[in-house]
């Protein structure tokens, strides 16, 4: 099925395991014969093929790349979590950036407007994507002057394929953590491998020596599951209004 066909076809990219499960079920995703990377579903009349683009810059470039040669989308919408700096921002809540920035260069990606406001709310504010987990106080309060709300480590990767190849993008990241909660630091980062995995052996020696840690532990787990699930939600509307290019 190619981009111009009279089917709407959707790329659906989350970074870590646990932002791809809540797609499963509501796009009837199954594993492509012969490439178990690869999911393929649908939603009423669109096609939908997803991706894991692992955690970083690099990773999700590279599966941009290869999910667009593939599947050759009509649209790709990156689905996920961030972490909030607006302090206005709840658990869950799901940001649609007027622009995505790339830590790195300083390079601007701005959505396509055809989904952004799909989730209720009208797109607003910065989402800022490095492969850095930025938690110093001083760095934070300066991306909050620029009108960054949120962070992430993908989306910007993301975009730069899609404005390269000319293929229409769209981003749902729902909230998390915030930063000033300190919940996610140096340490919990580590807990996760390159694809957004656990790693449980680190886990399991994290909480032998931090046992005073597992119920924030816990309360991140949770508010995972909150964000990812409203995350998939928000993809799902945003699938509704997809169009074949060229319409």
């Amino acid at each position: 099925m190619t981009a111009n066909s009279e089917q709407p076809h959707v790329a659906l990219l989350a970074p870590m395991p646990s932002e791809l499960r809540p797609l499963i079920r509501p796009f009837h995703l199954r594993r492509a014969t012969g490439d178990k990377d690869v999911y393929e579903g649908s939603l009423g009349a669109t096609r939908v093929t997803a991706m894991r683009t692992g955690m970083g810059m690099r990773s999700a470039a590279g599966v941009t790349e290869r999910i667009l040669d593939r599947a050759r989308p009509d649209h790709v919408i990156v689905v996920g979590v961030a972490g909030g700096i607006d302090e206005r921002l709840a658990i869950g809540d799901v940001i649609t950036p007027e622009v995505v920035i790339d830590g790195a260069t300083g390079n601007e990606y701005r959505p396509t407007d055809q989904l952004r406001t799909t989730t209720g709310q009208p797109a607003s504010g910065a989402l800022h994507t490095s492969d850095e987990l930025i938690v110093d106080a001083e760095r934070l309060a300066d991306l909050a002057r620029r009108g960054v709300i949120a962070l992430d480590m993908e989306t910007a990767a993301v975009a730069a394929v899609c404005q390269q190849r000319g293929c229409p993008w769209s981003v749902f990241r729902a909230i998390s953590d915030r930063v000033s909660d300190g919940i996610v630091d140096t340490d919990i980062f580590k807990l996760a491998g390159p694809d957004g995995s656990p790693r449980m052996g680190a886990v399991a020696a994290f909480v032998l020596r931090h046992p005073g840690r597992i119920g924030r532990l816990a309360r991140l787990g949770r508010d995972l599951q909150k964000a990812t699930t409203a995350a998939a939600a928000a993809a799902v509307d945003g699938c509704a209004h997809v169009k074949p290019r060229g319409e």
